[in-house]
């Protein structure tokens, strides 16, 4: 009998179609201090916020003069009410346009909220929503996990500076692994571990352990795995990773079917080995790129198995890589990111 799961997965959410979940503002606001410098003068767009519960609108209004942004647009999916802060429904999709407090009092009110009705649904690939999109200079938000690829691929496309959530596996969507391997796209700096809490919909059924019910009866889930996503460079992104450990054969095998030594841990890489190693894929909370080149990933390049043993001996399955346990038995490793270093350390 397994267990039951202690929190939430984004594969779970994708399953169920439960794509709306509302960052906490203590993740927004750990992650956003280290990107200060990208927003002056800057647009930024919210394409898949409701500002009633979304904290991405509720941060860039509140810090709209200390970031010095240009403008704030905010689009939400058509259940948003004229009255911001009320918790009524409509089916009508708005767009809201934020330039800053003209009141004085440093708050943003809602008679200096622009706020305009949309032809369609509010769905960020409509066209009024890529409209935006397109006078958009930065965009950050909670983009519906079961979405995820075709979100960022639209950003891509329309060559956007971005810093959305996801998972960590995301990395091995053919759509976005590339763009970690051409230096392209990166996590963030906030989150590294753990699971992170989020807001849910009234109507959203709490199942998972770990969900809970706040005195105002809001509704959270714990969610595993989370990531942040940006192309927004960072100075922490360039610090090298401090290696202690020395290459000894005995310690790093080599798998059976590719020509690379098994790194359990990101912290057991070595010191002074210059060849190509399989690493976790939490490897990439460490990544430097100056100091290691990433070559792919178990599912790229590990050689069939059939190749090298025989049936029997290995258990079968996707394309991975495999040590042997010496005793004419092969073992598959879990998923593992392929890297050198690009100079001693």
């Amino acid at each position: 009998m397994t267990s039951e799961p202690k929190n939430f997965s984004l594969s779970a959410a994708r399953g169920a179609k439960k794509d709306e979940f509302y960052t906490q503002l203590s993740d927004i606001e750990r992650e956003l201090k280290h990107y200060r410098e990208h927003f002056q003068g800057k647009v930024v767009y919210c394409n898949c916020d409701d500002p009633r519960v979304s904290n991405f609108f509720h941060y860039f209004s509140f810090n709209f003069e200390k970031l010095e942004l240009k403008k704030l647009v905010t689009t939400c999916y058509k259940n948003q009410h004229v009255d911001l802060f009320s918790l009524n429904d409509s089916e009508e999709a708005i767009y809201l346009e934020y330039e800053g407090n003209k009141c004085g009092n440093m708050v943003p009110d809602p008679n200096e909220i622009g706020i305009k009705p949309l032809r369609g649904d509010g769905d960020f690939r409509s066209e009024e929503s890529i409209e935006l999109l397109k006078q958009a200079d930065i965009v950050v938000t909670n983009p519906p996990f079961s979405l995820f690829r075709e979100f960022l691929a639209q950003l891509v496309e329309y060559d956007k500076k971005f810093l959305i959530i996801g998972n960590m596996n995301a990395l091995k969507y053919k759509e976005v692994f590339p763009l970690i391997r051409e230096n392209r796209l990166w996590y963030g700096p906030s989150i590294h571990s753990g699971d992170r809490e989020f807001g849910v919909p009234d109507d959203y059924p709490l199942t998972a352990v770990g969900s809970r019910v706040d005195d105002n009866g809001r509704k959270y889930i714990k969610v595993k795995g989370v990531r942040w996503f940006t192309n927004l460079d960072y100075p922490e992104r360039h610090e090298d990773l401090v290696l202690y450990m020395s290459y000894d054969p005995s310690a790093y095998p080599k798998y059976a079917n590719f020509d690379a030594i098994e790194v359990g841990k990101t912290s057991d890489i070595p010191i002074d080995y210059e060849g190509m190693m399989g690493v976790p894929i939490s490897f990439l909370d460490k990544y430097n790129p100056s100091q290691f080149e990433i070559l792919g990933t178990g599912l790229e390049l590990a050689q069939p198995m059939s190749l090298f043993a025989r049936k029997g001996t290995y258990t079968q399955g996707g394309p991975c890589f495999y040590l042997d346990n010496g005793d004419g038995s092969y073992r598959r490793t879990y998923e593992r990111l392929v890297i050198r270093k690009r100079h001693s350390s």
